[in-house]
Order: structure tokens, then C-alpha cells, then sequence
């Protein structure tokens, strides 16, 4: 799945905050800050995992920052090794 994060996302801790809670699902990824100021999620995994996965991020204390989230399926992804924040 590939999420767009937009609102105060970015220079508030976002990324370690979601690397954090992939910690808890079986879930591998990225995200990384946009030059937009969005923040975009790559997450792979089993659908109910990813859909969890997503549903804890909107439940954490993040969901202050964010004012819109769009999901877009991922048909091909790169093969990911854990969940990591990018910085490209």
C-alpha cells in the first residue's frame, strides 16, 4: 500500500514515530518526507497486517497531524527488508 500523509506532518517526528509502530505488525516498508511537505508510507505485507498497520497509525497520537490520508494499492514493489525511514 502506498499512503500519502498531508497536513503537519513533517519536522514533528512522523517517520521515527511510524517506523515505531511497525515495530508491532509484520509489516515491511518505508516512508519518507515529500518535497510537497507530504509524507509518503510504502507498506508491504499481509492485507489485514497493512490495514492494522495503517488503522494504528491514524489511532496514534499522530492523528493530530494529519488532515488527509490517501491510499493508493501497490500492484509492484520493491522487495523491502524491514521498515525504514528514507531520506531521498
Amino acid at each position: 500500500m502506498q499512503v500519502s500523509y498531508e497536513g503537519n506532518v513533517q519536522g514533528v517526528g512522523f517517520r521515527w514515530s511510524v517506523r515505531n509502530i511497525a515495530k508491532g505488525f509484520d509489516v515491511t516498508g518505508s516512508v519518507r518526507n515529500l518535497p510537497d511537505g507530504r509524507v509518503e508510507l510504502l507498506a508491504a505485507g499481509a492485507q489485514d497486517e497493512v490495514r492494522a498497520f495503517l488503522d494504528a497509525i491514524v489511532e496514534s497520537e499522530l492523528r493530530s497531524h494529519i488532515r488527509k490520508q490517501s491510499e493508493t494499492p501497490l500492484t509492484d514493489h520493491p522487495p523491502f527488508r524491514g521498515f525504514e525511514i528514507r531520506h531521498d
